[in-house]
């Protein structure tokens, strides 16, 4: 069983930032991908980036270059860092893992954003 727990959600204005990490019980490295999801109210979940495990990253047409996900090999943490954050970006997100055929969730955390 993989257990990815996130953590750094909040609220956060117009225009700031926020960290999102997602600590795996499991080497990162066992993944063949690693992706951020998230889902606002009366939305269906979406991608937001994806790290793949030879490293490339793939980032939702939405993000325009404000999102950064990254992974810590060490700590087994993949982490989405979010700047110039809008009202649009408020959702839950969730971590998601990608190993061989299985597909593992997060439980999510609240990301808020006031104008």
């Amino acid at each position: 069983q993989v257990q990815l727990v996130e953590s750094g959600g909040g609220l956060a204005q117009t225009g700031g930032s926020l960290s999102l990490s997602c600590a795996a019980r499991l080497s990162i490295l066992s993944f063949r991908a690693l992706e951020w999801h998230r889902q606002a109210p009366g939305k269906v979940r979406e991608l937001v980036a994806k790290l793949t495990s030879d490293g490339r990253t793939i980032y939702a047409d939405f993000v325009e270059d404000r999102f950064t996900i990254s992974r810590d090999v060490a700590k087994n943490i993949v982490a989405l860092q979010m700047n110039r954050l809008k009202p649009e970006d408020t959702a839950v997100y969730y971590c998601n893992a990608l190993l061989g055929r299985q597909t593992y969730w997060g439980q999510g955390t609240q990301v808020s954003v006031s104008s």
